[in-house]
């Protein structure tokens, strides 16, 4: 069962209030997707520990409901350069 790019940046949202979420459905298929996360919440943290709270954010989602997140995580300071 795919799931819908708003509704897994939401769900990052709300798990992560001060988030800012940008998702990518990377085949158009609903279950392939890119996603970067910034948030503040993440200073001094790890990467490991970063992805984390997104994949507590996802509540279970992630390899039933939501097949594949290609995911990277930054903060406001080490935000990648997307242009």
């Amino acid at each position: 069962m795919a799931m819908d790019a708003d509704v897994i940046a939401t769900m990052i949202r709300q798990g992560i209030p001060d988030a800012e979420v940008t998702i990518e459905d990377l085949r158009g298929d609903g279950d392939h997707y890119a996603a970067l996360v910034v948030s503040p919440a993440f200073r001094g943290l790890s990467k490991v520990r970063q992805h984390q709270m997104v994949y507590a954010a996802l509540q279970g989602k992630m390899g039933g409901d939501l097949h594949a997140l290609a995911l990277q995580t930054a903060t406001p300071e080490t935000r990648p350069d997307l242009g």
